[in-house]
């Protein structure tokens, strides 16, 4: 009977996969993390400098509280102090570290080197200015976690076309995968849980302060006031396809169905909230975990673009 157990637990962990999921995952993050950096890029010394909107000091002196090993970028800041640099200068190699992180990623180029990077960039950015991240912020840094431990390069990498590395075993690219898939489940779970415990979303007054309220009134009050009859509707739908999530998502039958009721949903919030970023990485998320077999032709024709490309520059240095 034991032995039973450890036997489906091992193949539900490490059931073999292909690595589609980890190129989804890699160029995904890898376009968040760089449109991060260019929506950023007229206001980064603004929002992170020590004498900016909200002094970064404080706010690090908060993360300190919790533990003293928490990325930050005064770690950065202090090492180009010694060096000579003044601190713009050090914020503003950052910035395009980071952003050059997000484009070896996107093309698979030194993927492990640029996974560590951008997660250790962006996690100092984001704990250094805590009152004003949001959700897109967290799941960025968990995103790139994963794709910081997990087995790169995939074989879309331009580094699996220019090293010839083996392939991964798929067993690994099952358990990575899979661990993904239960984060995401008890993520959406929990939001959805948290919802239905209060009344607010079941009314739609949780609906209309979402899009009523400044920075995120993409839509005009009295656009949203015209459907307050639908209001309530879209909470409740809410809830029920958060909380649902990880139970209909698993099943063959039902997959389709609710993650194109997810990917809906996220897309509804970048349109009527202007939550683009946000979106977008929840998007790949989902994609990269439980639907990576979408992007099966799109990859190949990628595949066929850099190795055609590859193969006419060698042709040109061998003349």
């Amino acid at each position: 009977m034991l032995n039973d157990w450890r036997g489906h637990v091992a193949r539900f962990l490490f059931q073999p996969e292909s690595d589609q999921w980890l190129a989804w995952l890699r160029v995904g993050l890898g376009l968040g993390v760089t449109l991060y950096c260019v929506s950023l890029r007229a206001d980064w010394n603004y929002l992170f400098a020590a004498s900016g909107l909200i002094s970064r000091d404080l706010t690090e002196a908060i993360v300190l509280r919790d533990s003293i090993m928490t990325p930050r970028l005064s770690w950065f800041s202090d090492l180009g102090h010694y060096a000579g640099l003044a601190e713009n200068t050090t914020i503003l190699v950052l910035s395009i570290c980071l952003f050059c992180a997000g484009l070896l990623l996107m093309i698979g180029l030194f993927s492990r080197t640029a996974a560590v990077v951008a997660w250790l960039l962006h996690l100092c950015a984001v704990k250094s200015i805590g009152f004003m991240t949001y959700g897109v912020d967290n799941f960025t840094t968990i995103g790139l976690f994963y794709l910081m431990l997990a087995p790169l390069p995939d074989k879309y990498a331009l580094d699996y076309r220019l090293r010839k590395l083996p392939e991964k075993d798929p067993r690994r690219h099952g358990f990575h995968r899979r661990v993904l898939q239960l984060h995401l489940c008890l993520v959406y779970f929990v939001a959805g849980l948290s919802k239905c415990l209060g009344k607010d979303w079941w009314d739609g007054s949780s609906m209309w302060r979402a899009l009523t309220r400044p920075p995120f009134d993409v839509l005009s009050p009295e656009t949203v006031a015209s459907c307050g009859r639908l209001l309530p509707l879209v909470g409740i739908s809410v809830c029920l396809i958060e909380t649902s999530y990880p139970f209909l998502i698993w099943s063959r039958k039902t997959r389709v169905i609710w993650l194109t009721l997810v990917l809906t949903m996220h897309i509804g919030i970048g349109l009527t909230m202007g939550l683009y970023l946000f979106s977008l990485i929840m998007i790949v998320l989902n994609l990269a975990a439980f639907a990576p077999n979408l992007s099966t032709r799109f990859l190949e024709r990628w595949r066929s673009w850099w190795g055609g490309n590859l193969e006419a520059v060698a042709a040109l240095g061998n003349k």
